[in-house]
């Protein structure tokens, strides 16, 4: 017999320059968003190394269908590292033992600061538990037959964020990503991060380190290896506005579109996903006023023909100014389009793939405080609202009529089909049938026969024979115990009899 030879798992820069292929450009996981026809687009355009999105390592293990769903892959797909996010060592365990034989690493987020993490209790909020995040790490680096990388964030205390990346390097972590932001960065409060931080944890630990934060070009990328020594640079919402950001160019968005639904062709994601990156890419283009159809039509579409043909009326508007057969003016911005930080930008055309600059927390905190003092003036001018036809309508009734008046106007193919549907009717009444109902018939006759025939109908989920079968059941359970319970008590009370005084009744007679 010959013994099987199987070669031990790298380890570390081992890892990180034999199996991954020394990668400096990095897709980050992304909810919903980094699936596999966006990898292949961000592969084609420089991305050397892609994280799968994040995947719930208690779902991963347990339901078959997520994990079909989830493990989409192909030869070309790598490398790729898939993260999961969980509490569990075991839990996570199991997720990772079903997805090491796709990927070349598995990740544990340590970093995601949303509320939804908060209450599922990972990400960023297990980031004060080490001996919990000890137990997980050495759990998944132990008994993987790939190595165990870790994605976190920084704490305010620099000295507390250099031992939490040591702990976990001292635990099994083979290579880590630190984000320059804490956890109470995010939304309207995200900021700077602070790429210090993460040049002293690379100043104290031996593993490979990716950088995340602040990448919104590729001079940015290659500012933040010269910054930080680090080996990679993780961009995220960087690269969902311009997926060739690698490359340093700025495309225009339909050609990034098209390209991705493409791949969406070969590889099918949900509609959902699709309509998110095409909002990503067509970002500017969509604020403009005179684009308010475009939006609306990107909103309500799903399916791939209608995301096609935005992005075909996007070409067909914006390529003449971007050929130079006609002269582009600015257009009219929406009100809510946030002017804060945009004017330090190159100001590029709208119709070219480039960053979105968020307002900085101080003009969002700025904002806040004079709301709160309008709502407190008592001088201050109530905002009246009226309809079309000039009548004073409250606030709650005009966010109505605005979100009708933003719905797609339907044909009049469209309404006749949808008056013409073809259904089949309860028996007894003249409303729908159930399409799982064993007597034909609407839930509320279903029920009544039920009641009056004592039957059930799975369809419906109406069990009233089953109930009351077990109601009788559980009554005669009750009835034999209360009668072992007067036997018991009798049979206590016999001895007693026996032991008294008095002669037997049969004594007596004789």
């Amino acid at each position: 017999m010959v013994n099987e030879i199987h070669e031990p798992k790298l380890a570390g820069y081992d890892f990180y320059h034999r199996v991954l292929g020394s990668p400096r450009y990095v897709v980050a996981p992304m909810v919903d968003q980094s699936e596999l026809a966006w990898r292949m687009l961000c592969r084609r355009y420089g991305a050397q190394l892609c994280y799968s999105p994040m995947y719930h390592a208690n779902l991963f293990a347990t339901d078959l269908k997520y994990r079909k769903d989830a493990l989409q892959t192909c030869p070309e797909d790598r490398p790729l590292i898939i993260q999961f996010c969980g509490n569990d060592p075991q839990q996570i365990l199991e997720a990772a033992l079903a997805a090491q034989d796709h990927c070349d690493a598995v990740d544990i987020n340590l970093g995601c600061p949303q509320a939804i993490a908060k209450r599922g209790h990972y990400g960023s909020f297990l980031q004060d538990e080490w001996e919990l995040l000890t137990d997980i790490v050495r759990t998944l680096h132990e008994k993987l037959s790939v190595p165990v990388t870790c994605k976190i964030r920084r704490f305010e205390d620099r000295e507390k964020t250099i031992q939490y990346a040591k702990m976990l390097e001292a635990a099994g972590c083979q290579l880590l990503t630190i984000h320059g932001r804490t956890r109470e960065q995010k939304g309207p409060l995200t900021g700077i991060a602070d790429w210090s931080y993460i040049k002293d944890v690379r100043e104290h630990i031996k593993i490979p380190m990716f950088a995340n934060g602040n990448i919104l070009g590729l001079d940015d990328v290659h500012r933040c290896l010269d910054e930080t020594g680090v080996d990679g640079v993780m961009s995220a919402e960087g690269n969902l506005h311009n997926p060739a950001i690698f490359q340093g160019i700025a495309p225009p968005v339909w050609q990034m579109a098209k390209e991705y639904l493409e791949f969406v062709d070969q590889y099918p994601c949900p509609t959902s996903y699709i309509r998110g990156h095409l909002f990503k890419l067509f970002h500017h283009i969509m604020n403009i006023r005179s684009n308010s159809q475009l939006r609306e039509q990107l909103a309500t579409g799903n399916q791939l023909t209608q995301f096609h043909a935005v992005v075909a009326k996007v070409q067909e508007k914006y390529e003449p100014y971007h050929t130079g057969m006609a002269k582009y003016e600015p257009e009219e911005m929406e009100l809510n389009m946030s002017a804060g930080g945009i004017e330090e930008l190159p100001m590029l055309q709208p119709w070219l793939c480039q960053p979105y600059i968020r307002a900085s927390p101080e003009s969002h905190r700025q904002k806040i405080a004079e709301k709160q003092r309008e709502a407190v003036d008592p001088n201050r001018i109530k905002r009246q609202y009226f309809d079309n036809a000039g009548n004073e309508i409250s606030r709650k009734r005009m966010k109505k009529l605005r979100r009708r008046q933003r719905r797609p106007i339907k044909t009049d193919a469209q309404c006749q089909l949808r008056h013409e549907r073809h259904l089949e009717y309860c028996e007894q009444c003249a409303n729908p049938l159930g399409s799982k109902c064993e007597f034909r018939l609407c839930r509320i006759c279903c029920r009544d026969k039920c009641y009056a025939d004592d039957c059930d109908c799975p369809g419906h989920g109406i069990l009233i024979k089953s109930r009351r079968a077990k109601a009788k059941q559980f009554e005669a359970h009750c009835k034999q115990e209360n009668n072992n319970d007067s036997v018991s008590i009798v049979s206590a009370a016999s001895p007693t009899i026996m032991e008294s005084d008095d002669p037997p009744l049969a004594d007596s007679v004789s």
